[in-house]
């Protein structure tokens, strides 16, 4: 069977990066820059290679990669080289073997490379406050832009998730749902695909981090009454309202972590 995908060259044969001018090329020479390229490097370059392929939709996640001898050829390499690039790869999540069936890109899923850090930052203080500050900066401004956007449907969906919240406060029961699809209906609100993902990507590194924090006495009706003073802003079309809502229900959370956090020993202590 002949392979038909993605022409790639000899490793060795060119340089990834453009070469040096001819004016400098005698001293580059003359100075040692240039050195043999370790065996290690090699399948570093290779996965480098296969990796913009994956990363650019040449080779699909439904699709095998071609096998070992076939890469070895096109990139002039031993097939040694390209089982060390296939392992770096699977290492960082890009690839997978399935028995009998060949090696395949991985969906890209955002979640297997937030949950980690998720959980990271459950127990890493000085994260998970340098994430507030990026709440701060990033969550008010997407409530003033949705406030400019906003449909009688996004408020719907606002007021139910409101309702089930104060249910569900009332009953002693978590939030954790409604307190991530509050913040995911606002996002969607601003009709900005870039903003969504970014706000669910947030959401996913908060979700650890608010399983333990709900549990805190008065942290659910903080936050409920954080939720309802944004919607009423949102309700008015007022973005300058809206931001100062959000923002004052961040800060009121971030005010509430540190006084049930011992105190930090500095910025970026472990």
């Amino acid at each position: 069977m002949c392979y038909t995908g993605p022409v790639v060259g000899p490793v060795g044969a060119r340089s990834l990066t453009p070469g040096p001018s001819p004016v400098k090329r005698r001293a580059v020479l003359s100075g040692g820059a240039i050195q043999p390229i370790k065996k290690s490097r090699v399948a570093e370059e290779i996965a480098d290679r296969i990796r913009v392929l994956i990363l650019d939709g040449t080779l699909p996640s439904g699709e095998p990669l071609p096998g070992e001898r076939v890469l070895a050829v096109r990139f002039g390499v031993s097939r040694g080289s390209i089982r060390d690039a296939f392992r770096m790869l699977e290492t960082i999540g890009l690839l997978e073997t399935r028995h009998g069936q060949g090696t395949f890109p991985r969906d890209l899923d955002v979640n297997r490379l937030v949950a980690p850090l998720a959980s990271i930052l459950t127990y890493r203080r000085d994260l998970s406050e340098e994430l507030l500050d990026v709440r701060r900066m990033f969550e008010p401004a997407v409530a003033r832009f949705a406030a400019t956007r906003i449909t009688d449907a996004d408020l719907g969906d606002l007021q139910r998730i409101l309702d089930t919240q104060r249910r569900k406060v009332k009953a002693g029961a978590s939030t954790l749902v409604e307190d991530t699809a509050f913040h995911a209906v606002i996002a969607r609100a601003t009709r900005n695909r870039v903003v969504m993902r970014i706000m669910g990507t947030l959401n996913d590194l908060l979700i650890e981090s608010r399983k333990l924090t709900l549990k805190q006495k008065g942290r659910p009706e903080r936050s409920m009454q954080g939720h309802e003073a944004v919607v009423a802003a949102l309700r008015h079309r007022d973005p300058e309202r809206a931001w100062s809502a959000m923002r004052t229900h961040i800060d009121q959370i971030a005010a509430l972590l540190q006084r049930t956090q011992p105190p930090r020993r500095g910025r970026h202590s472990s």
